[in-house]
């Protein structure tokens, strides 16, 4: 099938990857000229393991490429991706201005001969597929004569479900493809595009193992009303869940009790579930955040208050806070003091620093005086890229970070953050203070009982003496 993607951002990008992939022919459209030479050249422009193979497999097979112009790329298009970002707004609902955009540009190029399915792949208002429908049908009507589209296109909503740093095995082997729809030719045609994936009938990679024989994904077609909401409803209920662990992890703290033993267990729980239950200095990266707000702006727009959000959102910032909060309990200033960073991504497996926790906590280590150095095995590049004028220093190897440092924060719990390589680097530092915001390594083991370390909820460390609570905490920007 002919397949165009408007946007070569991250879901744009796996996107097209997948489809031609499972042996489907796909155009990305980006208006980013280096995005598309880089594409084009077989580079991937984001850190995503497996995909710049997978995009190399695609352009060498001429089942992929790359290009600046739409109209070439809807010739013979049959389904059409709008992939393009969603940026928050300042009151947190997204912004559709590229949305908008891509849909009077689709608007301008159907044609009554070759219609298409317009699909929504970013994640957008609860309502978007009928502004989508209005901007397109808008732009035929002023191309075509005041000619109305009838036929020539549906849209539906179709959201994804991926994770950074395992996006490409999410697109493969999806748990579920939700289609929101009330077209039934559209709905036939997306599942003629997706049947690779349903039934599972293609190659896997190298390095993912193949699905299990004769399992098929569930497919839910719903009204794209339910379909918009899905992922609102799916990432809210990540976020409490997460944000919960991380209630449970402050009582831990004051009780004596440790998270990495309570969580777990309750969730063998099958009503439960073990997943998103880690306790830590919260969740980051472009999804959440954004999706809780802008699910919140919904409800409240709607003359709901949505408590169990709200509180979701607020306990997720205080956790950014604890960091500085305790380094400087424990060293009585930060002002001159070397802090090392270990980890600037949202999560490990990417290079997405967007909105990433590291951040929240460089910012407090800046405005109370101290020199942030900061490492991260992916990430600085990009880190770089988006805030140019950081006033942090980057380091060439974890250990080189720790050199003079009196703390350490580790931010993101990339798998070489080990306690190992902590026990090293130990003696580099002038003073060894942990702040472990992942509890990625264990405080008892040899080399590090000289340390002073604070985890996340485990067991009860000494409480700050201070409130330490600026007027700059929850809202500073650099």
């Amino acid at each position: 099938m002919n397949v165009a993607v408007f946007g070569a951002g991250y879901v744009g990008l796996v996107t097209g990857a997948v489809l031609a992939e499972v042996g489907h022919r796909v155009a990305l459209v980006d208006t980013d000229p280096e995005k598309v030479s880089r594409i084009a050249a077989g580079h991937s422009p984001i850190y995503e393991p497996g995909l710049e193979s997978m995009l190399q497999r695609g352009l060498a097979g001429q089942r992929l490429w790359a290009t600046l112009w739409p109209a070439a790329a809807l010739l013979a298009a049959e389904v059409v991706f709008i992939a393009v970002g969603t940026p928050p707004s300042a009151g947190g609902a997204p912004d559709l201005t590229a949305v908008r955009a891509v849909a009077r540009a689709l608007g301008t190029h159907l044609s009554p001969e070759h219609p298409m399915v317009i699909v929504n792949k970013a994640t957008v208002p609860i309502g978007t597929f009928r502004t989508v429908a209005e901007w397109i049908n808008e732009a035929y009507y002023e191309r075509h004569h005041q000619l109305p589209p009838t036929g020539v296109f549906a849209v539906v909503s179709n959201p994804e479900f991926l994770r950074e740093g395992q996006a490409v095995a999410d697109s493969l082997y999806p748990d579920r493809i939700v289609l929101g729809s009330g077209d039934g030719w559209a709905v036939e045609r997306m599942l003629a595009l997706y049947e690779p994936l349903i039934h599972r009938t293609f190659s896997p990679p190298a390095g993912l193992l193949a699905a299990t024989p004769g399992a098929t994904v569930p497919v839910r077609v719903v009204n794209p009303l339910s379909s918009e909401l899905i992922k609102y409803a799916a990432n809210a209920f990540l976020s409490v869940k997460i944000s919960f662990a991380n209630e449970i992890a402050q009582i831990c703290e004051r009780v004596g009790a440790d998270v990495r033993e309570v969580m777990p267990a309750m969730g063998l729980d099958p009503r439960i579930g073990g997943r998103f239950l880690e306790a830590g200095i919260g969740w980051g990266g472009s999804c959440f955040g954004k999706d809780l707000n802008a699910l919140i702006a919904t409800a409240r727009g709607q003359g709901y208050a949505p408590a169990i959000l709200e509180a979701a959102r607020e306990v997720n910032a205080r956790q950014r806070h604890l960091a500085a909060e305790w380094l400087s309990a424990q060293l009585g200033s930060l002002a001159g003091r070397r802090v090392a960073v270990w980890g600037l991504a949202f999560k490990p497996g990417t290079d997405d620093v967007r909105d990433a926790p590291a951040l929240a906590i460089v910012r407090d280590l800046l405005r109370l005086g101290a020199e942030v150095v900061g490492y991260d095995p992916v990430a600085m590049p990009a880190l770089r890229r988006a805030w140019p004028d950081l006033p942090i220093r980057y380091a060439s190897a974890a250990l080189a970070a720790l050199d003079g440092a009196d703390a350490l924060v580790i931010a993101t719990e990339w798998p070489e953050f080990s306690t190992a390589l902590l026990a090293q680097g130990v003696a580099r530092m002038a003073q060894p203070v942990v702040f472990d915001g992942r509890n990625a390594v264990n405080p008892q083991a040899q080399g590090l009982q000289g340390a002073v370390y604070r985890g996340i909820g485990r067991a009860a460390p000494a409480r700050p003496s201070c409130q330490w609570a600026p007027e700059w905490a929850e809202e500073a920007t650099l």
